[in-house]
């Protein structure tokens, strides 16, 4: 069967060249870490809404000025949708069979994650900014 005992791969398999590419590994590690920084994010971002609950405009607008908030905000931001992205391609990548639906499905997920990220962005920065 085969050469090596601790190869279990079909030797069809092993001809065509077929098996691990090495990126499902670094793929669930990111997952992984944006999940746990969305846990953080997720609390602090909780607890700002809450504290912010009762006040007016004025109020909303000096806490998401000030330097930590708003760097806390746009992390928020970058790793909520890169926690998306990430997801919603392992959904399309397993259920959508036709390439080209893939593929398109797959960039059109990543620019509106994208367009959002830099519209959030953008956002969080003329408030931190005053403009």
């Amino acid at each position: 069967m085969s050469t090596n005992a601790k190869d279990l791969r079909h030797p069809l398999k092993r001809a065509r060249g077929l098996g691990s590419a090495q990126f499902g590994v670094a793929h669930w590690w990111t997952q992984r870490t944006t999940a746990a920084a969305l846990v953080l994010l997720g609390l602090w971002f909780v607890i700002l809404v809450l504290g912010l609950l009762h006040g007016d405009y004025a109020t909303a607008r000096t806490a998401v000025a000030k330097p930590w908030n708003a760097v806390l905000l746009i992390a928020f931001l970058v790793s909520m949708f890169w926690h998306a992205v990430l997801g919603l391609q392992v959904v399309v990548e397993d259920y959508v069979h036709t390439r080209w639906k893939e593929i398109t499905l797959l960039v059109f997920i990543k620019f509106v994650a994208v367009l959002c990220v830099l519209g959030g962005t953008l956002a969080v920065l003329r408030i931190a900014l005053g403009a």
